[in-house]
């Protein structure tokens, strides 16, 4: 049912996903949520930051399937601004609520915590690299010396979660990493999604 649905949804909408970059100014969101209201675009999910003094956003919005990404990237080109605003966009093969849903049930949150040096988020990759572990999603912070990194990770396709747990206890000895594991849907549970890489630096 759930499969039909998404056809014959798909009939009557397409949602799109855009990526933006360009260096940071005030007023650059409304900007470009101005050019999906403007196109008849409805927002579904977006998630923006800036680093280095540069303003990144990726967004994901749903039109009328009459709407072509060329439109979005020209409404784009119109915004008037200093600095170029670069645009990449991408159709949904798969509506967003559907792929929400579909989240592994063996999806699990790591946090890694240490004073900072070059080379984390590479130890961090590699050892879920090695072990055939997927990174669904990740969020980095630097707070003066203290760095700390939040993956998501799916843990289906591992045969023990102890021997995991263990040798993430071996890691963080090794490297001086503080690292805890929990299931995504306590650390849903516990902390603000749109806030959680602050929440957990505090």
């Amino acid at each position: 049912m759930g499969n039909q649905d998404d056809k014959e949804r798909a009939g009557m909408k397409k949602q799109l996903v855009i990526s933006v970059m360009s260096k940071d100014r005030p007023g650059i969101i409304a900007d470009i949520t101005g050019v999906i209201l403007d196109l008849g675009g409805d927002l579904a999910d977006l998630n923006q930051s800036v680093l280095g003094g540069y303003f990144s956003m990726i967004l994901i919005a749903e039109f009328d399937r009459k709407i072509t990404a060329e439109d979005v990237i020209a409404g784009i080109s119109h915004i008037e601004s200093e600095n170029k605003i670069e645009c990449a966009i991408q159709e949904m093969d798969v509506a967003l609520e559907t792929e929400k849903k579909n989240l592994p049930s063996e999806t699990f949150i790591v946090t890694a915590q240490a004073i900072n040096r070059k080379g984390l988020v590479k130890v961090m990759g590699d050892f879920f690299y090695s072990r055939n572990i997927n990174v669904l999603d990740l969020g980095t912070t630097r707070d003066n010396e203290q760095y700390t990194m939040i993956f998501q990770v799916d843990l289906s396709q591992i045969d023990s979660l102890q021997k995991i747990r263990e040798e993430l206890k071996s890691l963080g000895e090794k490297e001086q990493l503080d690292l805890v594991l929990q299931h995504n849907d306590i650390f849903q549970a516990t902390h603000e999604v749109s806030g959680f890489v602050e929440t957990v630096s505090r």
